[in-house]
This record gives C-alpha cells, structure tokens and sequence, in this order.
C-alpha cells in the first residue's frame, strides 16, 4: 500500500485541523485590506493607529511579518513579529494542551497476604500514584475468611499507612459484600 493510499490517523488529522484554524484565524501582510490598524511593536510597545501600507514596510524594515490579532476591534490591531514563530508556539501550546486523564487502578490483596507481596503491591499503587492514577485498594475474602475480617482491616491499615505520603484517602474503607474497599487518590 503506498503513503497516498493509506488513510490519515486520527491523531494527525486532530493535529492537522488545529495547524488549519491556527492559519485561517490569522491575516497576515497583504491579506489584511483595511485602510488603518492599531499596531503593537515587536517589543510589545503601542505604536498607535497607523496606515496599513506604512505598518507592513515597519515589518519589513525589521524583517518581521504584520499579524492581525485582534481582527474584530475598530481598527483592527495588528502586531509585528515572526509568523513562523508564532505558528511554532500556538502548535506547540496545543500539542501541550493534552492532559492526563485519570485512570482508576485497582490492587487486590487477601487478609493472608503475605508481606513481601503487600510490599510489591504498595510499589505498585506509589508508580500508579505518581502517574497521577486513582487506586482502589481492596481486600477480597473467600470462604472461611470472612469469619476474621479484622484481620483483613489490619492489612489495610497497613496498607494505607505505607501510602499516607504517596496520596491522599479519598473514600475510607467500606465493606461491600466480600471486600473491604477504599479508594487513594494522588496528592
């Protein structure tokens, strides 16, 4: 299959539309056709209403291009700076703009436990906490077990004190029906 017949994917068809509204937002040098703009200096500095001609041989003088920026004011207002700069960063601002979207983890774990797999376990829950991951921490009994279950709650407890400083306790620990459940969100 060649690169021309292959369909686009959905990623790079999001990035490419944003690159399109970022251009079609902006006029630049001989697309702006009013008679006068407000225009904002390189450095930032108010250089007042000015000829749209006498504005864009400013930019070219400093080698820059005339944006408009604000194309909705009366004049318009207009800023000299480099284009191709400009378009780098409000890409890379929204390539940025991609947050964490928080996953909830569950760790499982039986009042028999045994303690170096209630370490390995607790490893576990601080690497999905310091991703920025919810965890359910549950201990699951089966049979005879839920003749003892403070047993189960001291493993728990041991639990959530070996996590006290990775995050925060978001839901205490609850019994629902053969489990005692609480949920650690991330500090």
């Amino acid at each position: 299959m060649a690169m021309a017949d292959r369909p686009l994917s959905g990623n790079f068809v999001s990035w490419a539309r944003r690159l399109a509204a970022i251009d079609k937002n902006q006029r630049i040098n001989e697309q702006i056709r009013v008679p006068q703009v407000r225009v904002v200096g390189a450095d930032g500095a108010q250089l007042g209403v000015l000829a749209t001609d006498q504005a864009m041989s400013m930019a070219r003088e400093l080698e820059l291009d005339l944006v408009e920026v604000a194309p909705t004011e009366k004049p318009p207002v207009c800023r000299i700076m480099d284009f191709g700069k400009f378009k780098y960063q409000q890409k890379k601002k929204a390539h940025k703009q991609h947050s964490h979207h928080t996953k909830i983890k569950e760790i499982r774990v039986r009042p028999k436990t045994g303690d170096h797999d209630i370490e390995t376990k607790v490893n576990q829950a601080r690497g999905f906490l310091s991703h920025k991951d919810k965890v359910i921490v549950s201990v699951v009994f089966r049979g005879r077990e839920l003749a003892h279950i403070e047993e189960g709650h001291r493993v728990l407890k041991r639990i959530l004190e070996q996590l006290a400083e990775d995050g925060k306790l978001e839901a205490p620990p609850s019994q629902q029906g053969k489990r005692i459940v609480c949920t650690l969100g991330p500090k």
